[in-house]
């Protein structure tokens, strides 16, 4: 069984350098076939749904299960890392354990290249992977920015150490962070404006789910070009989560998020279990091969609505409880003794 690991493994690095080494169907279906022997749980699960033909029909964990079990293919002891949602606000939390943490590291930074983005030049607005070592959401920033590009609010000095950064780049930057991150600093700003270099971006990975703050991403987005002078192209939203070791991206309000060549979001008719047609709406089911260690098919509690292969994100369903990365990278701040 680590043999066969280790081999999906490799060829799942290989496919991050070549958008066209593997069929995404079949990859999933031999994934599948993988973690249904690894995972005596999942394989339990699975056995109550119909015959797999198609990788559609995979079936699907829903979110939540990572907060009642232990998702893994692989024993316990070989648990190199453990990611884990948000359970601040008394809704408990989910665990995403990896065997390696290989391919979520190439998928990172293979997805976020594949979305036009800089891998020079990025300025965190997030803990980095030593303060915070149980959020995905940090360690991502950590493969992507150095050390020294981390700018979390402890005082208002690493703000002021921001801007500073930001008036001496001669260099494009591309900001990333979480919304209600991307909203404090803004504030903290008050009515200064900044310009950023020519080709910069910013990336928000949304969330204000669970706190006392709400703003619109329309909102949101204009704060970007009016206080950063950036146009609607180079504000990105990513959307990822701590079960899934790929991420999704759009850029602008309202646009698809596209997905990289080896994950693909499904919108699914809650009554029926079957795809939307096009420009329907539904709850979103994501497909990740590079889940290995885990599964590679999760049901989210988003709702969106079918564009082609990608989808437009709607939000939450109002009856889902508040949580994500962003939410624990969020948590992870507010743990931190903030001064005036």
């Amino acid at each position: 069984m680590a043999d066969k690991f280790t081999e999906l493994e490799d060829r799942l690095l290989r496919w991050t350098d070549d958008a066209e080494r593997e069929n995404l169907g079949e990859m999933l279906l031999e994934i599948h076939a993988f973690q249904r022997t690894a995972n005596s749980g999942y394989r339990a699960f699975c056995d109550t749904r119909p015959a797999v033909r198609d990788w559609r029909d995979i079936p699907a964990l829903p979110q939540q299960i990572f907060k009642q079990c232990a998702v893994r293919c692989f024993p316990a002891e070989e648990t190199v890392r453990t990611f884990r949602t948000s359970g601040t606000t008394g809704e408990g939390y989910g665990e995403h354990h990896f065997k390696s943490l290989r391919l979520y590291k190439a998928a990172s930074e293979s997805g976020w290249m594949r979305a036009g983005l800089r891998r020079t030049g990025v300025l965190a607005l997030v803990p980095d992977a030593v303060e915070a070592p149980y959020s995905s959401l940090s360690q991502m920033a950590s493969w992507l920015a150095p050390s020294s590009a981390f700018f979390v609010r402890s005082s208002g000095r690493a703000w002021a150490e921001l801007e500073k950064r930001i008036d001496q780049a001669s260099q494009p930057v591309t900001l990333f962070g979480t919304a209600l991150a991307f909203l404090d600093w803004f504030e903290w700003l008050e009515c200064r404006r900044l310009r950023l270099p020519e080709a910069s971006a910013a990336v928000e990975t949304g969330g204000y789910k669970g706190t006392r703050r709400a703003l619109s991403k329309e909102a949101l987005h204009g704060m970007f070009g009016e206080r950063l002078g950036l146009g609607a192209d180079a504000i990105f939203n990513e959307y990822g989560m701590t079960e899934l070791s790929s991420q999704f991206y759009t850029a602008g309000v309202g646009a698809p998020h596209r997905r990289p060549p080896w994950a693909r979001g499904v919108v699914i008719d809650p009554e029926t279990g079957c795809e939307v047609a096009e420009g329907g709406m539904g709850v979103l089911r994501l497909f990740d091969a590079m889940n290995l260690g885990s599964v590679c098919a999760v049901q989210t509690r988003d709702l969106a609505i079918r564009a082609g292969e990608d989808f437009i994100l709607i939000g939450r369903d109002p009856k889902a409880l508040p949580r994500g990365c962003s939410r624990s990278a969020d948590e992870a701040l507010a743990t931190r003794n903030e001064a005036p």
